[in-house]
């Protein structure tokens, strides 16, 4: 268990770990409001006529308003509302950042199971400075994957609790040159994820493009990306591809590419 994080935190980055595995591994601001007086009226003129008659008042009916619609804000110029979901607020892969990471505050309860792990969610301080990612939505959707009943939990034997104090694992999102010295001595070159230790470190350049095997579904790429490495955590190794056609297992290197076989981004979908 890693050493207690105060949050929010910044921690410098620990490079290195043993044990590592890869996703495609090498082996993954008021204006002050003005106040008007009033002219004073004329004084009114005095007759000694009578007063004639006021016509009767006629009623103009109102006309009913319009309710408005509230706007949609909208997305980031190449995103989908699914790319906001996982967390992508930009689409630009800057190649390295400062090497910091920042433990995402705030934490959610596990669904019951026979067995909880927990999690600790950190991500590179330069992707939220550059208003790239919102930690929050990252962190939310990687737990929803990880509590997906298709996931390593299914039929209730395990489930996932976020923390921001000391956990079990941690998941990593940085920038390729970060993500690649974390996943040392593996070469993933930033393009990989990878686990090191007790972390699954993933890279910033595939949260953003995913691979072509899975077309436009960045989804479903984002959720195999987080079971596979996960995965490694708990201890699981590389699977062979099962030839074309036929569902590719969740921790079969699905990056380096699908050799016919169809995507597939749960454990037991």
């Amino acid at each position: 268990m890693p050493p207690a994080v105060p949050a929010p935190a910044r921690r410098a980055l620990l490079l290195g770990g043993a044990g590592l595995f890869l996703a495609g591994c090498t082996t993954g601001t008021p204006t002050a409001a003005r106040s008007s007086t009033a002219p004073a009226g004329t004084p009114a003129e005095t007759s000694t006529a009578p007063a004639a008659p006021s016509a009767p008042a006629t009623a103009t009916p109102s006309t009913p308003s319009t309710p408005s619609t509230p706007s949609t804000p909208a997305l980031p110029p190449g995103l989908t509302a699914e790319d906001v979901r996982a967390g992508v607020l930009g689409a630009r892969v800057p190649q390295s950042g400062g090497g910091v990471l920042t433990v995402v505050p705030g934490s959610s309860e596990a669904p019951p199971s026979a067995r909880v792990r927990t999690v600790r969610v950190e991500v590179e301080q330069d992707l939220l400075d550059a208003g790239l990612l919102d930690p929050v939505a990252f962190a939310g959707f990687a737990l929803g994957v990880l509590n997906d009943p298709r996931g390593w939990g299914a039929g209730g034997t395990m489930s996932f609790a976020r923390t921001d104090g000391d956990a079990q694992m941690r998941l990593v999102l940085a920038t390729p040159d970060t993500s690649a010295a974390l996943c040392r001595p593996l070469r993933t070159t930033g393009t990989l994820s990878c686990r090191s230790g007790d972390a699954a470190v993933l890279t910033w350049y595939r949260w953003v493009t995913a691979i072509p095997d899975y077309g436009p579904d960045r989804t479903g790429y984002r959720q195999y990306v987080v079971n596979h490495e996960i995965g490694h955590v708990l201890g699981h190794g590389h699977d062979p591809a099962p030839g074309p056609g036929r569902l590719a297992p969740v921790m079969m290197q699905q990056t380096k590419g699908l050799k016919g076989a169809l995507p597939n981004p749960w454990p037991h979908p």
